[in-house]
């Protein structure tokens, strides 16, 4: 398991994406979670896992898939 700082942000690509702006410098394509967790500019921590297998239509970042997450 992952653990991933950062800022929730909403992006109108394909449709509109949420992804987190990591602390680390990386964009991650968020997946999972819950309606909660998609506000724009909340700062939060995540656990799960990067899936750098998958492929995405918005072309962001890696994709994660968010198990746990807490607001910072």
């Amino acid at each position: 398991m992952t653990t991933l700082a950062g800022t929730v942000v909403y992006r109108d690509l394909e449709g509109g994406v949420w992804v987190l702006e990591g602390d680390d410098g990386t964009t991650y394509l968020l997946a999972g979670g819950d309606r909660k967790l998609k506000r724009a500019g909340a700062r939060v921590e995540v656990e799960g896992e990067v899936d750098a297998a998958s492929l995405t239509t918005a072309m962001l970042g890696p994709r994660f898939v968010v198990r746990r997450y807490v607001f910072r």
